[in-house]
C-alpha cells in the first residue's frame, strides 16, 4: 500500500482550486454560465476594454481560462497549461493595472495571483496525482515548458501592446473631440 504524498496532495489541491476558478470564469465568457455574458457580452466588454478584434479576444480569453483551467485540474501538459493561464492573466492584469494593486479598488491583485499560480504550477509540474504522471510525463517535458512559456510571453506582449495602442488612440481622439467642443465650432 502506497502512502499519500503531502506535496502531491498539495499540488492536486492547488490545481483543482485554481483550475476550477478558471473554468468557471472561462465558461462565463464562452457560454454565459454562472451569470456571465457569453461570447456576445464578453466581446462587447473586450471591445470596451480595447481588445481587438473583440470576438476573437473573447474566445481566446474564454478558452485560455476554461481550457487552461481544465488542463490544470486534470494535470495534463501542465507546463503548457501554466503558460496558457499566465499569458491569459497577463491580459487581465493590463486591464486592471491602472487601478493599482488591490482588487478592492479594481486593481490587478486577483489576476496577478491566478497568473502566478498558473506559472508556478507550470514550472513545478502537476505531481503524482495527475494525467501527466499517468502518461509517463510524455506531455510534461522541459522543452514543452520552454516552448509554451515563450509562446505565451510573446502572445501576451503582443495582445497587451495592441490593447495599449487602441486605448491610447481612443484617449487622443477623446482629447481632440473635447477640444473641438470647447471652441463653439460645429
Amino acid at each position: 500500500m502506497t502512502c499519500l504524498n503531502r506535496k502531491d496532495l498539495g499540488l492536486l489541491a492547488l490545481r483543482t482550486a485554481v483550475g476550477g476558478v478558471l473554468i468557471a470564469h472561462g465558461t462565463q465568457k464562452l457560454f454565459g454560465w454562472f451569470g456571465g455574458g457569453g461570447l456576445e457580452g464578453t466581446a462587447q466588454g473586450m471591445e470596451a476594454m480595447g481588445f481587438h478584434p473583440a470576438r476573437q479576444s473573447a474566445i481566446a480569453a474564454g478558452l485560455g481560462e476554461a481550457g487552461g483551467g481544465a488542463m490544470l485540474v486534470v494535470g495534463l501538459a501542465t507546463p503548457a497549461a501554466g503558460a496558457i493561464v499566465a499569458g491569459t492573466m497577463a491580459g487581465a492584469v493590463s486591464v486592471h493595472a491602472p487601478a493599482g494593486f488591490f482588487s478592492t479598488a479594481g486593481g490587478f491583485e486577483y489576476p496577478a495571483l491566478i497568473g502566478a499560480a498558473g506559472l508556478s504550477l507550470g514550472l513545478s509540474g502537476a505531481g503524482r496525482y495527475s494525467l501527466d504522471h499517468a502518461l509517463g510525463h510524455r506531455v510534461d517535458r522541459p522543452w514543452i515548458g520552454l516552448l509554451a512559456f515563450t509562446a505565451s510571453a510573446v502572445s501576451a506582449y503582443s495582445v497587451v501592446a495592441r490593447r495599449r495602442h487602441v486605448v491610447r488612440l481612443r484617449e487622443e481622439r477623446a482629447a481632440v473631440d473635447a477640444g473641438q467642443e470647447g471652441t463653439g465650432l460645429s
